[in-house]
């Protein structure tokens, strides 16, 4: 099957994807987009309100109210109390949760199939009719600076947050998801409301779920709950436009940086702008990463842990988002092992670019990434993500067995190639630990 466009002016679409599930879109005259796959025997369902307004849409005086929004929103409504909806879904066995990123904010559940109209309910009212009550807004400040200094003491979260910014600069997608200690001590909840307001409208609203769920059923279910908060859904909307999927241009805002810790492990991380979401080469970036840097079979794992005993925690990876991204090398070592440590990270990138990798790990990655793949999409959660981020991201929709045509069809060249291109890109490092400047600054 070709992949399926989710164009935004086309308000119905169905189709059968592999395995036999039902896909289904609609949008609302009000704009709001709701997506279901319906999955033959599933008992279960899992579901997402969502806007795609994530960290990187906050502007001055309101940076942290995206986060802020994502825990004030579990606070009660005008209809439930925070108790009540949390017993909500503890009354039938749920889970839920939520979840902001850089580019948008996510409230889902998983609950039996039976429980999905609870699920919608619940989900849709606190999304709609939350009151961010003037004391609620106090007390939970109070948490998510807890949440912030708890991260500040994991020097793995430290050296991301800080990798993010020296690679993407002072672009906004290098701010962190959670915001800081000052700016979340600054933001008012004047300020978190007219974020609220401003974002969180019917032309916003994408739903999704999967799992056993049927699609009329589905919009029936969202409708009343939407329509219960007083939203207005005969008022004609088209849904806000995707986001530009072109790089930025984008200007490194460090090269290096050493944030002293008096820790026994030195947090290293070494790379440089990436490929965006949109990127043809995603997928020889799935084949690198697993042959570099993915599991106990790659490069970086094999050299650096089993032969040399330098480090527990060594991998690579690729973060895209819309226009731009970030690759990175990471590792935990022995702040004496350190040099060591980057220089074999560095050296088996400069390897794959100047040598390419053999057919035999072509192959071995492309079994892990579609084995991995297969396992994922068992989950009701996993599809419902795949149809957010199909909707919010793209308007491409790709299947399983679409994409294991993609993973199967990248050569040996466009590894290298991939590769090659990375090495010659202008690089960051960020280190957290006892370590020095000094020890690095032959790596950039």
């Amino acid at each position: 099957m070709a992949e399926i466009l989710f164009p935004l002016d086309q308000a119905d679409l169905t189709f059968t994807a592999s395995g036999g599930s039902s896909i289904r879109r609609t949008i609302l005259p009000s704009g709001v987009r709701v997506l279901s796959e319906q999955m033959p025997g599933a008992q279960s369902a899992s579901i997402s309100f969502s806007v795609a307004v994530g960290s990187r849409d906050e502007t001055n005086g309101h940076f942290g109210s995206t986060h802020f929004l994502e825990h004030l929103l579990f606070k009660g409504t005008t209809r439930r109390s925070a108790l009540d909806i949390a017993v909500a879904f503890d009354s039938v066995g749920g889970s839920s949760n939520a979840a902001t990123g850089k580019e948008h904010t996510s409230y889902y559940a998983r609950v039996q199939d039976s429980a999905l109209p609870l699920a919608v309910d619940v989900i849709g009212d606190m999304l709609t009719s939350s009151v961010i009550d003037p004391k609620e807004f106090e007390n939970e400040r109070t948490v998510i600076l807890e949440e912030l200094a708890m991260n500040d003491d994991d020097p793995t979260d430290v050296v991301h947050e800080a990798f993010a910014e020296a690679v993407l600069g002072t672009h906004e997608l290098g701010r962190p998801i959670g915001g800081t200690e000052a700016t979340i001590n600054a933001v008012t909840r004047e300020a978190v409301w007219e974020h609220y307001q401003a974002n969180y409208r019917p032309q916003d609203l994408v739903v999704a779920a999967a799992g056993g769920v049927e699609h009329g059923s589905l919009i029936a279910l969202v409708e009343k709950a939407l329509l219960d908060a007083g939203w207005d859904l005969d008022a004609s909307a088209a849904p806000v436009s995707r986001r530009n999927l072109a790089p930025a241009q984008i200007e490194r805002g460090t090269d290096l940086k050493v944030i002293k810790r008096p820790l026994q492990q030195a947090n290293i991380l070494l790379g440089c702008q990436g490929l965006i979401a949109e990127d043809s080469r995603r997928f020889a970036m799935g084949i690198l990463n697993t042959v570099l840097g993915g599991g106990m079979s790659s490069r970086l794992f094999q050299e650096i842990r089993e032969k040399r005993g330098l480090a527990y925690s060594v991998y690579s990876f690729n973060q895209g988002y819309s226009d731009g991204a970030y690759f990175g090398l990471y590792a935990g070592c022995s702040p004496s092992k350190a040099q060591e440590v980057t220089k074999l990270m560095l050296g088996e990138l400069e390897s794959i670019a100047a040598n390419g990798i053999t057919e035999h790990e072509l192959e071995l990655a492309k079994g892990n990434i579609s084995g991995g793949m297969a396992l994922k999409y068992e989950s009701t959660q996993a599809r419902m993500n795949r149809l957010l981020s199909a909707e919010i991201i793209n308007g491409e929709f790709y299947d399983l067995d679409d994409s294991l045509h993609h993973i199967n069809s990248v050569t040996l060249e466009q590894v290298q190639s991939l590769a090659a291109d990375l090495i010659r890109r202008d690089r960051s490092l960020v280190a957290v630990g006892d370590v020095s400047e000094k020890l690095f600054q032959q790596f950039i």
